[in-house]
């Protein structure tokens, strides 16, 4: 098989670093701004506008004109579906310097981005698109009551005003996952990007007014998650919340769902296995295992960093996926020859490297790396441990590229470590036979299920966990309905 071309690597073109409010490009009320800083060498990027509270009512109070005024929400669904198709197409053109946004302010890889993240945002805009005008209830006769005759229909409408908060590490497949299913059942939306990763999320905003999106449809509060962030999650002017992120913040969402219960959908990440059978084709697994642990450096929700394997395939198990780690190639995410980029900022750099430490001090065998990278940047080198499921670094998403491989000598032994967790996002089985992937798939409590393979969620299909992983569903049928209340209609005649 050919390897893929490379795309050439561009400068990216930095959007205004300002604020979407009522489709005008506007500083912050009170003129501040926060700096964008690129992980690869330390450097500042760009100024970028910090919303306060009253910047995020501004942007609900426009976001709820546009939606009252129906301008939108009531528009054609064939209409608004041109309208996301046409920002698909945009995308598509655009990915070159989408791509190269994510790599300077968040050091995601050029060439990942390029062939991998860009295609998937766009084809999950081309996908909500056809369902634009599909988006129907039910009819049904009903039984004659009290001497009239009966008929009963259902519709759904759009929610309202949605509320999106996204992460830092995927931001524009990500803010494609909750900006087109919402605005194809024809809902407004507020988004506030996280503030390491918002310069695409702002370039998408201007993508989708370049297709014909009206404007305040959707509107853009970049800054500080306690500030923005906060002041977007506990708004009163919302319909819905949908926030993918970690659980620490999205236990402090749920609360703030108010008088008026409003619809949530939390995406809070997890601990995945990845269950290595003793048939495993292991030349053909072990590249999806290794990208389970490292693509993106690890910096994934549904990453799979609890490798579970038959003890009888263990040792060539580890000597596999040391050999993969140990061939990676680190740099910077704008070089062709790099294989892995960077972490996000130093935060969360020193929180994998104390993950790693914690994971020595309670007697997990280091097999390779763990340590930073002697360079300026944000750099760690991907990691090997052996150990059992009860470690720290077994238990905890460190949300970095750290493998924890831990044996097991039957499959129920193996379902057992697998669900023995807080988490409940998504699994992997590696094995030749359907028949144990059958009868396995059932018994794992999480969302979804991936067999001999791993890879990005598909807009076609539903995506979402439970537990600690969050709840609600996005993408697929489902991440539509979740964006439309049901009506139910009773006619007598």
């Amino acid at each position: 098989m050919t390897a893929p071309a490379l795309a050439p690597v561009v400068d990216p073109v930095l959007p205004d670093p300002t604020l979407r409010i009522g489709g005008v490009a506007v500083a912050a009320s009170d003129g501040g701004t926060y700096t964008s800083i690129n992980p690869a060498d330390e450097s500042t990027v760009v100024e970028i506008a910090a919303a306060t509270a009253d910047d995020v009512d501004r942007a609900v109070a426009a976001s709820r004109e546009v939606f009252d005024s129906g301008v939108w929400s009531e528009l054609p669904g064939s209409e608004r579906g041109r309208i996301l198709a046409r920002a698909a197409d945009l995308i598509e053109a655009d990915a070159e310097n989408l791509a190269a946004l994510e790599a300077v302010e968040m050091g995601k890889l050029y060439q990942h981005s390029v062939a991998g993240d860009m295609p998937v945002t766009a084809g999950t805009f081309r996908h909500f698109a056809g369902w634009a005008d599909k988006i129907t209830g039910q009819t049904t006769a009903l039984p004659d009551f009290a001497g009239q005759h009966r008929f009963g229909f259902t519709m759904r409408q759009p929610v309202g005003v949605v509320g999106a908060i996204t992460p830092w590490n995927n931001p524009a497949v990500i803010a494609g996952w909750k900006l087109a299913p919402a605005l194809a059942a024809g809902c407004t939306v507020v988004v506030k990007p996280a503030e390491d990763a918002a310069l695409s999320t702002i370039r998408l905003a201007e993508l989708l007014t370049e297709a014909g999106l009206p404007d305040g449809v959707v509107n853009v509060v970049t800054g500080l998650g306690p500030v923005a962030g906060a002041a977007l999650a506990g708004h009163a002017g919302l319909d819905k919340i949908t926030f993918t992120g970690s659980p620490r913040v999205g236990r402090g969402i749920t609360p703030l769902a108010g008088d008026k219960f409003r619809k949530m959908t939390l995406e809070l990440g997890g601990k995945s296995p990845q269950i290595v059978f003793p048939d495993a084709d292991l030349d053909a697994a072990m590249p999806w295992i290794a990208m389970g642990n490292f693509y993106h450096q690890g910096q994934v929700c549904a990453a799979g960093t609890r490798v579970l394997v038959h003890e009888s395939i263990a040792d060539d198990v580890v000597a596999r996926l040391v050999a993969i780690a140990e061939s990676s190639v680190i740099g910077d995410p704008r070089d062709p020859a790099s294989t892995m980029g960077t972490i996000v900022n130093a935060k969360q750099l020193d929180g994998i490297l104390g993950y790693i430490e914690t994971g020595k001090s309670e007697g997990a065998q280091l097999i390779t790396g763990g340590a930073r990278v002697d360079r300026p940047g944000f750099f760690v080198g991907p990691t090997v441990f052996r150990g059992t499921n009860d470690l720290t670094i077994a238990r905890e998403e460190i949300f970095g590229p750290v493998a924890t491989v831990i044996t097991f000598r039957d499959t129920d032994e193996a379902i057992r470590i697998a669900n023995d967790t807080r988490f409940g996002l998504n699994a992997m089985i590696y094995t030749s036979d359907l028949s144990t992937a059958h009868s396995v798939i059932p018994r794992l409590r999480v969302g979804t299920v991936w067999v001999n393979g791993w890879g990005v969620p598909e807009p076609h299909l539903p995506w979402g966990g439970r537990e600690a992983s969050g709840f609600g569903r996005e993408l697929g049928l489902s991440g539509v309905t979740a964006h439309t209340e049901e009506k139910t209609v009773h006619l007598a005649f």
